[in-house]
């Protein structure tokens, strides 16, 4: 009989927990008796703040405190916020202006947090939040996602936070010159809402000189190091926490103004401070995902191989750079440059830009998306130039088995891959060969049909280290405490889950314990893919121990060496003994011993190298050329995700990334208007995908194990989305090219589609 947790479907224990009302959000636990804060924020997207009085609001019934950026200051906050930046060109820093917790003498979008409001409700804080009397001076308003305009940052002229570049120019130029046939295509990539079912929300309180923070984040030890900076505090006095989180995508994986300015109110007025987003409030703060463009260039010789590869990029940072913003369109984006292909010269340019919006940062796939998006554009715009099969290019050109591992010229080493074997699987599987037909039966009804491939590969991304600690409890089971957070991934069943089929220790009787910095040493949180590789790793690491632990002491009590005693993932055995303990009976007996050593393993791992997840999307859409209404008709995904731990868990990612993306592909995207109001600040005009935008999607594996850890395993929490975008792209423009119609860009909404076809219809003589 298989044992449990061996690459086997099971069932989310978690999902009772939420299912029947039981789950822990951060507006469920708040402390009794806290305060509500409401924030006060700009209703212009760029002015000079000339005057903010907020005298009445104070006097305000049930208002304890209203926090503005001054009072922060004269605190002695450190209000300026964290962000990463990248190096310029010229090896210079990319540009760093202050990002203030509240604003300080200007507001740059409109939105941006300018005063908190703490009262006894809600509606007392809302209703005072009225009285705040802001006076401003408006300036000019940039939205260009180009260099120019007033500058936003006086740092920053013509508004350009970074000049980025990577590769060898020199070279790529080369083979352009001596190119057979070149290709060139701009693509857009347009600006989304992450919109997590669960809005952002926190609370604060303080327990003497020692703060605590509870926040829906995506992990706990960042915001610790920031609150810490922030108030001067050794790090060791703050504890945050992370509870159930509905939802994260990125979006949630950096602090937020508002957390900070909770642990000042708490702090000021002794009492707990609770805060909690409403849907619009988070989509006008809230980070915003991609928006770029890119134009995009690939070179050929006679054979149709691919002998260079050029781009430019312009990508919106929205008002300030927000803590990943800069590296996400410049180094995450190159880390999957040149894809699956073997190409020799590649050169890319990446230009931030500032302006007057919403900040914009890391969502699903973070960079990665962005990349494989326009390499896929690229690519099958090319096999249309080139007059060759799009699946038959990507062929020609695929790195080959044998030339693994590679070394891209982005500096990333693929360790192992057949994508031509993943590829032929995903043609069977999507029935390439029924096309044909499908085709001529949509032709026959009026409608216009297109099938489009995306053949991606992502880099699993964050911290190659983690934390794990593995606690045997006096009630017979195990706590495993990890350093990861879901947000919604199934890391409850998939950590006990493994420790179970690693341990033997059933997973019914294992907790799983995550996001508090109290209870771990330390963690690297969730994102980039990168939980279950680096969380498991680590695993095996203190499952050895204890193997190694538990058989030096079960040696004394079997008369045996410790060498001697074996375990084979189930009990400890030894020649000429008749005791045949497993881990919990091992760890009982270590207690009656009074070794409480060995009752809890904490062990930190780093795995030796990245692992490529790897796989090919195939979408088939329909359109009504009368109405421009379409519709997924197909969709397939194989993917190479190594060994998994838990196969429906890997197919419920892929398809969620899936329908994300196809909501970028569809219905969605943010709109502002000349002044930079947002116009899309509600589920009534930002278009969500519903059930009827998404098709039933198709699910295999065809398994490539990596070596980048001992498990073999690859992650997929980004895969769906990487995938997507190029794949629903490149079916559309494949469904409209026999219509004249050579530029489609996202979202592909009837309008948007009907003006397409509309646009490029031939004229009929008079």
């Amino acid at each position: 009989m298989e044992k449990f947790g061996k690459s086997q479907s099971v069932k989310r224990v978690e999902d009772v927990r939420f299912l029947t009302g039981q789950g822990r959000y951060v507006d469920d636990i708040a402390p009794d008796g806290a305060l509500r804060a409401f924030v006060f924020r700009s209703p212009v997207a760029h002015a000079e703040i000339t005057s903010l009085d907020v005298s009445e609001a104070v006097a305000a019934d049930g208002v304890h405190l209203v926090v503005t950026g001054q009072d922060l200051l004269d605190a002695g906050v450190d209000t300026a916020m964290f962000a990463a930046l990248v190096k310029n060109r010229d090896g210079s820093d990319g540009a760093a202006p202050k990002r203030p917790v509240l604003a300080e003498g200007r507001v740059r979008f409109v939105g941006e947090p300018v005063a908190v409001v703490i009262a006894e409700t809600m509606e007392q804080a809302r209703d005072a939040a009225e009285l705040i009397e802001l006076d401003y001076d408006e300036l000019p308003v940039w939205l260009d996602v180009t260099p120019g305009g007033q500058a936003i940052h006086p740092e920053a002229p013509d508004n350009k936070a970074f000049d980025f570049g990577l590769g060898d120019e020199a070279k790529t130029n080369a083979a352009f010159d001596a190119a057979a046939r070149t290709v060139k295509l701009e693509v857009g990539d347009n600006r989304v809402i992450v919109n997590a079912m669960e809005p952002r929300g926190a609370y604060a309180e303080w327990d003497g000189e020692r703060l605590h923070v509870a926040f829906n984040g995506q992990g706990v030890w960042g915001m610790k190091d920031q609150l810490a900076k922030a108030f001067g505090i050794d790090a060791d006095a703050v504890r945050v926490t992370n509870p159930d989180v509905g939802g994260g995508f990125g979006m949630k994986a950096m602090p937020y103004p508002e957390y900070f300015v909770i642990a000042h109110a708490a702090r000021v007025l002794g009492r707990p401070v609770r805060w909690m987003s409403e849907r619009t409030e988070a989509m006008l703060s809230d980070n915003a995902g991609r928006d770029l463009v890119t134009t995009a260039e690939l070179a050929f010789d006679d054979n149709n191989r691919i002998t260079g590869y050029r781009l430019y990029t312009l990508c919106n940072l929205g008002a300030y750079n927000s803590q990943f913003a800069q590296p996400i369109q410049t180094n995450l984006f190159a880390r999957i440059l040149t894809g699956v292909y073997d190409i020799g010269a590649a050169w890319m340019r990446c230009e931030g830009i500032y302006t007057n919006t919403t900040q914009v940062d890391a969502y699903r796939g973070a960079g990665r998306p962005e990349g494989i998006y326009v390499l896929e554009r690229v690519m099958d715009r090319a096999a249309r130039e080139l007059g060759i099969d799009p699946w038959e290019l990507r062929r020609i050109n695929f790195i080959k088995p044998a030339q693994f591992p590679y070394d891209t010229i982005s500096g990333e080493t693929y360790d192992v891959g057949d994508f031509e074997r993943v590829l032929d699987h995903a043609a069977e599987t999507a029935d390439i060969a029924g096309y044909a037909a499908r085709k001529a039966a949509s032709e026959a009804a009026g409608k216009l049909r297109g099938q489009g491939l995306c053949y991606y590969i992502e880099s699993i991304l964050g911290d190659p280290s983690e934390n794990v600690k593995v606690e045997f409890t006096e009630d017979g089971g195990a706590r495993i405490y990890v350093g990861t957070q879901s947000n919604g991934q199934g890391h409850e069943t998939v950590f006990a889950q493994f420790l179970s089929d690693q341990s033997g220790i059933p997973a019914e009787l294992i907790e799983v314990v995550q996001g508090d910095s109290d209870l771990i040493a330390a963690g690297g949180g969730t994102g980039g893919s990168r939980s279950v590789t680096v969380q498991t790793h680590v695993t095996l690491t203190a499952v050895a121990e204890m193997v190694e632990g538990f058989s030096a002491f079960l040696a004394g009590e079997m008369g045996v060496a410790p060498e001697d005693v074996q375990f084979d993932d189930e009990r400890f055995r030894a020649d000429g003994s008749n005791l045949t303990p497993t881990m919990l009976e091992a760890a009982q007996m270590a207690r009656e011993a009074g070794r409480e050593d060995l009752l809890v393993w904490s062990t930190k791992a780093t795995l030796p190298a990245r692992s490529f997840p790897n796989g090919a999307h195939m979408a088939e859409v329909e359109i009504d050329p009368e109405t421009g209404h379409t519709v997924i008709a197909r969709y397939t995904v194989v993917d190479d995700f190594g060994n998994l731990i838990n196969p429906m868990l890997a197919e419920g990612q892929v398809h969620g990334g899936v329908v994300q993306g196809i909501g970028q592909a569809l219905t969605e995207r943010v709109v502002y208007d000349e002044d930079g109001q947002l116009l899309t600040a509600t589920f009534m005009d930002y278009a969500m995908p519903r059930a009827d935008d998404v098709p039933m999607i198709g699910f295999e594996t065809e398994p490539v194990p990596s070596t980048a850890n001992p498990m073999g395993m690859k992650g997929c929490g980004e895969a769906g989305t990487v995938g997507a975008l190029a794949a629903i792209s490149n079916a559309m423009q494949d469904a409209l090219w026999d219509r004249g119609v050579r530029q489609v860009d996202m979202p592909f909404t009837p309008q948007r589609v009907w003006a397409m076809v509309k646009d490029d219809e031939p004229i009929a003589a008079e």
